[in-house]
């Protein structure tokens, strides 16, 4: 099986096509260096809970749309030798979080292990 990074964020809604254009770069940079898989994907029909939700997991604000992401990998060790390569780029390296188009500090992620896996 495989082994997934996931991501959830929130993105301001005038910001969302220069956090596009900056998901094509790194999406190009995670491919070559060997993901299998690179999604980022908008919410469209998602609603704010009772006791949690996609919106208030990230604290979404009235002006933001959240973002849902994954990367998939062979393995965890193909996953950690892919993200040292990643992190070590020059075309990613020392971006400043204050100029980026969304909140890090409000980004959710981690990595996972699938159990269960229906393809065709």
């Amino acid at each position: 099986m495989a082994y997934v990074d996931g991501f959830l964020l929130p993105v301001p809604k005038d910001k969302l096509a220069a956090y596009r254009s900056l998901a094509r770069k790194a999406g190009k940079i995670w491919r070559e260096y060997g993901a299998l898989d690179y999604v980022e994907c908008v919410a469209d029909d998602v609603q704010p809970g009772k006791l949690t939700s996609f919106p208030q997991s990230v604290k979404l604000k009235a002006n933001e749309v959240v973002v849902f992401s994954w990367i998939t990998y062979r393995s965890r060790a193909h996953r950690d030798k892919v993200n040292k390569q990643v992190m070590a780029d020059p075309r990613l390296a020392g971006m400043d979080p204050k100029t980026l188009p969304f909140d890090g500090k409000r980004m959710i992620w981690g990595g996972f292990k699938p159990i269960v896996e229906m393809r065709d």
